[in-house]
């Protein structure tokens, strides 16, 4: 009797317990919580291919002006290059199927143009005259 007293609570636990994780199993099972997933190994294969797509960004103004330029990377990260002498251009490629562009230019010219070319397209262009001006050409999706 004296080993009854002393073990009916750690027993009870070990049986609430188990019944617990049953209850929870089989509910689980149920209502389809944890479906059985199945995926062809032939889908790697399937993908159709198509051609890469190429933004070239520009930036114009009187020969020898030098701007600072922020654009957006093709990952959609911002990138600075700073203290170039113009014209400048830089032409990025991917094979995502699509891209978004964005090109800021500010420098010591009296005039700057930006333009964003995609797959030798122009999708946007803005030209801008002031001091010390800023142009801006952005593609929201190419």
């Amino acid at each position: 009797m004296k080993v009854l007293q002393r073990v009916w609570l750690p027993l009870t636990m070990v049986v609430v317990i188990a019944l617990g994780g049953v209850a929870v199993s089989r509910i689980r099972s149920i209502f389809g919580s944890d479906p059985v997933l199945v995926a062809p190994m032939n889908f790697a294969g399937d993908a159709k291919r198509f051609n890469p797509k190429v933004v070239r960004y520009e930036v114009s103004g009187p020969a020898g002006a030098v701007v600072d330029i922020n654009y957006t990377d093709l990952k959609a990260l911002p990138q600075r290059v700073s203290n170039v002498a113009l014209p400048w251009s830089l032409t990025l490629s991917t094979t995502d199927p699509s891209v978004s562009a964005t090109l800021v230019a500010q420098g010591d010219a009296d005039s700057l143009g930006c333009r964003v070319y995609v797959d030798d397209q122009l999708r946007a262009e803005r030209v801008v005259d002031g001091y010390n001006a800023q142009t801006y050409c952005i593609v929201k999706s190419a």
